[in-house]
């Protein structure tokens, strides 16, 4: 994956540990030069530093490129023959040009890099040999240190899409469902309706039986299409409880986490609002948590029935806002709480029986 798409602010904090280490060496190497070396050896290294750290940043590879080509005339004649300097230079090149770069390019451009460490040492050392291989040390330490955590923080990152996408997908399909069924219903009923209104106004003038009769039959019709909307929003209304946790849980399980449920029956008004918040609940856990375990529990008193929606994503410090204030909303009578601690987060919802 490419540097700037790492979504973790401490692996980016690492990599760049790993970036200046690999400098530790050249930087030893400058400040033993006379001075004017020496301001211009540190110079490079401050150049290749803030190259990095713009890369890092999503910024183009050239900047770092260049900034690795200019340093060769300032850093490589420092400690030439005795601590192999722009060696380690080529070889954090070499180490992290897998992780800057993408396709075939990442690894052409890191062999660039130790063969072009071996071109520096035969012209300040005569000694290509060792500066290669100290360059390929370096690299693959880098690669081996870095390259693993850049690779599993790419699984998360595609893990949470993967969470994100199923959320929509899901809402999107029951929208389409409602949208389906609703015209299923009402297409032709009102076709008819307006065939049938349309007779009446013509029959009017001439035969006003008859246009009674047609307005008559198109109130019938209209009377009947509304019933028959009333029942299916009923229907979605109409829900149950068991079924719900059944469809949630096997949707945290199938996006690899971990879901128990314990519920006991309710009635139809308490499961048709707690499923509403169950289903938000649900959403916030894929889309807003790292949670790898959720547990839901469906609980009856004499005087309320309480949901509990506990998991173990919480990243951030927990802030009350517009979701936990809008599924109070669709609660009247309810009561949504929320709470944190360290990373587990808990959403309890009381509904007076």
């Amino acid at each position: 994956m490419a540097m700037h798409d790492l979504p973790h602010t401490a692996l980016r904090g690492f990599l760049h540990v790993l970036w200046v280490s690999s400098l530790a060496v050249p930087l030893v190497a400058v400040l033993r030069e006379p001075s004017l070396a020496r301001w211009s050896g540190v110079a490079g290294l401050l150049l290749l530093a803030v190259a990095y750290a713009v890369t890092l940043r999503g910024e183009h590879v050239r900047w770092l490129v260049a900034a690795t080509l200019v340093s060769i005339p300032l850093v490589a004649p420092a400690g030439a023959d005795e601590l192999a300097t722009w060696a380690w230079i080529g070889g954090g090149a070499a180490g992290f040009a897998p992780l800057v770069l993408t396709g075939a390019w990442r690894w052409l451009a890191g062999i660039a890099a130790v063969v072009l460490s071996g071109v520096v040492g035969a012209f300040v050392a005569k000694d290509a040999q060792r500066y290669q291989l100290i360059a390929l040390a370096v690299g693959l330490t880098i690669v081996a240190m870095a390259g693993l955590p850049t690779w599993f923080a790419g699984l998360l990152a595609q893990a949470r899409a993967g969470r994100e996408a199923q959320a929509e997908l899901a809402v999107s399909e029951e929208r389409l469902r409602f949208a389906r069924d609703v015209h299923d219903l009402l297409g032709h009923r009102l076709t008819v309706i307006a065939l049938k209104a349309e007779l009446a106004g013509r029959l009017a003038p001439a035969d006003p039986d008859r246009a009674a009769a047609a307005a008559f039959e198109a109130q019938r019709l209209a009377s009947t299409a509304l019933e028959e909307v009333r029942d299916a929003v009923h229907g979605y209304r109409a829900v149950n409880l068991t079924s719900q946790l059944e469809a949630v849980s096997t949707v945290l399980r199938e996006a690899g986490i971990r879901c128990t449920v314990s519920a006991v029956e309710v009635g139809e008004a308490t499961a048709a609002r707690l499923s509403l918040v169950l289903r938000e609940a649900c959403t916030n856990v894929l889309r807003h948590s790292n949670a790898t375990w959720c547990m839901i529990d469906v609980a009856e008193t004499d005087e309320e029935v309480r949901m509990t929606v506990t998991n173990d994503g919480a990243g951030k410090p927990f802030v009350e806002g517009n979701g936990i204030r809008g599924m109070g909303e669709r609660l009247p009578g309810g009561t949504v709480t929320a709470e944190q601690s360290d990373e587990v987060f808990t959403l309890q919802v009381s509904v007076p029986t």
